[in-house]
């Protein structure tokens, strides 16, 4: 098998199962999610009565050719939009019960975006760079630098907090914004094709890194056009024209693990 295919060991099994969500918290959830720009002769369903659930410790690749939905379907996880019709529960909370200034505080609070060109200020550290989001939502100073050398040393850059961008490495950069993504009280991870701008070594880097941290009890949710990235997602859906159109993967439950102990017994007991 090909390294860059190759998952590192995860405590979570593998997979999702359609009834997850009723049996474990659920930090991401769309219920028969629509969103329609425009109206009449130009209207457009960008995403049509879409049902998601990402739970703690499961990462979701989401594919599909440009136009499917995928950067909608972001944009709806992270508070940057609203829905048509259909429910956007993120965190526990109805997105549609909130305003502007509600919306932004939740972004800030629960969710965690990972960018293709990483969207780091060039002026700031990368201490800075993670600690900012927490202090624009009032966390003291000292606080927010705090859990910002606590982010940047559960993706291994530590060493790297008072560096500036331009003086590191495409996948350093990458891991800094993973860090703030992480920051804080923040579980929901939203990547958008974090590994884009990067060479396959480091891309297989990152993608370990966002593997660990959902491991560690976050949720993710990445697009990508990569099928080799998505293998280390838990579970791939597919769009199409808006459409959740198929899915792959299944989380096993404790009677499948069970089941398959059970089976792989039978069949070491037939060969001796």
């Amino acid at each position: 098998m090909s390294a860059l295919t190759t998952r590192p060991s995860s405590p979570v099994p593998s997979g999702a199962s359609p009834s997850r969500a009723d049996a474990a918290p659920v930090l991401l959830r769309l219920d028969r999610v629509t969103r329609v720009h425009g109206t009449g002769a130009g209207e457009v369903r960008a995403l049509d009565a879409i049902s998601l659930d990402v739970g703690p410790g499961e990462l979701v690749a989401v594919m599909g050719p440009s136009g499917s939905g995928k950067s909608t379907l972001l944009n709806l996880a992270g508070c940057l939009d609203t829905a048509t019709d259909g429910t956007v529960v993120v965190g526990g909370v109805d997105v549609a019960s909130l305003d502007a200034r509600g919306r932004a505080a939740l972004r800030r609070r629960h969710v965690g975006f990972v960018f293709q060109d990483f969207n780091l200020v060039p002026a700031l550290t990368a201490v800075e760079n993670v600690s900012l989001p927490r202090e624009l939502d009032g966390v003291p100073v000292r606080s927010a630098r705090a859990e910002a050398t606590a982010a940047l040393a559960a993706v291994g850059l530590d060493d790297l907090a008072d560096r500036f961008p331009d003086d590191m490495s495409g996948g350093q950069r990458q891991r800094v914004a993973i860090a703030r993504a992480i920051v804080g009280p923040r579980r929901l991870l939203l990547a958008d094709e974090p590994t884009g701008a990067l060479d396959s070594v480091t891309g297989e880097a990152v993608m370990r890194v966002l593997r660990e941290r959902v491991d560690a009890g976050a949720a993710g949710l990445l697009v990508t056009h990569d099928a080799r990235h998505a293998a280390w997602a838990d579970r791939t859906v597919f769009l199409k024209d808006g459409r959740l159109v198929d899915s792959t993967g299944r989380r096993a439950e404790p009677a499948d693990l069970l089941d398959r102990d059970s089976a792989s017994g039978d069949e070491s007991g037939a060969t001796r």
